[in-house]
């Protein structure tokens, strides 16, 4: 039997339907597109002891992450002219390592072992003290990125910052936020060392190590870190604090104490407040 031109026509144009489904669906059942990694905690084995604080400095605004106002997800947000005077208690969460290595807001690469963060309206870059206040552990971040973009959170820590804080669990913790002055930080958060004699003037006369008991705070191969542990006692109000350089190491000392009960209770002070437990001294 002769088909038309017209039945001709539609067999020929339901062929050609029919091999376009096979194509998408070819398509479809091929090689999925590899999944973005969720973010996680970092493999290194770094604890929270080898995070150290951020050092508070003058610098410039950033070239980049400042621009006011921008727009995400639809919505716009404006960069505070300065960050003088701010402080704000709310959620903080935190962001690892799917992260590590790209670039923040501010242009600099992403290291998640570093106290950094990331916030919606300070200026780039801001630093600032977070205090955890479900367990009073403190660290000092380089606010350097943008976010969190939920309206329930006020910060965004790096995964080292929240490891100092204790929140790499919960996800989530309710923090005080308070910016830093970089301009007064050498006279109210650092304390001057004086590697001649090994004294430690904590911003009075340098220190002698006499009698009583004496607590180590901590010890340090560098300077830096005796410095950055030695300014966080002091803003906790655990003193005096001193650093002594026994040549090798900077060592963190808290005292002279006149009693061991009067040193019993500043080491169970220092643990409620987050730090490690200090250790008597044996000269």
């Amino acid at each position: 039997m002769t088909r038309s031109p017209l039945s001709l026509q539609r067999a020929g144009t339901a062929l050609a339907a029919l091999a376009l489904s096979g194509l998408l669906l070819s398509c479809a059942s091929g090689p999925e597109r590899p999944a973005e990694p969720s973010d996680g905690p970092s493999t290194s084995g770094i604890r929270a002891q080898d995070v150290a604080d951020a050092v508070p400095r003058v610098e410039p605004l950033a070239r980049y992450g400042n621009h006011s106002p921008y727009e995400v997800f639809g919505r716009k947000y404006y960069v505070m002219n300065s960050s003088e005077g701010y402080h704000e208690r709310g959620v903080a969460s935190w962001y690892g390592s799917k992260f590590h290595g790209r670039r923040t807001s501010s242009g600099e690469p992403y290291d998640m072992h570093l106290a950094t963060a990331a916030h919606k309206s300070l200026p780039l870059p801001t630093y600032a003290e977070v205090t955890n206040l479900d367990n009073g552990r403190r660290v000092i971040v380089k606010i350097n990125d943008r976010g969190p973009f939920k309206d329930d959170r006020i910060i965004d820590l790096s995964y080292g910052a929240a490891l100092r804080l204790g929140m790499i669990g919960t996800g989530t913790a309710r923090v005080d936020v308070r910016a830093i002055d970089p301009t007064t930080w050498d006279d109210g958060g650092r304390v001057a060392v004086n590697e001649a004699s090994g004294y430690v003037a904590g911003g009075a006369q340098p220190q002698q190590v006499t009698g009583g008991t004496w607590l180590q705070a901590g010890a340090f191969s560098r300077r830096d870190g005796a410095e950055q542990l030695a300014g966080r006692l002091r803003r906790a109000d655990l003193e005096p604090v001193s650093i002594h350089d026994s040549g090798d190491l900077f060592r963190v000392w808290l005292g002279p104490y006149g009693s061991d009960a009067e040193a019993a209770a500043v080491i169970d002070q220092a643990i409620e407040l987050g730090f490690e437990r200090p250790h008597r001294v044996e000269r």
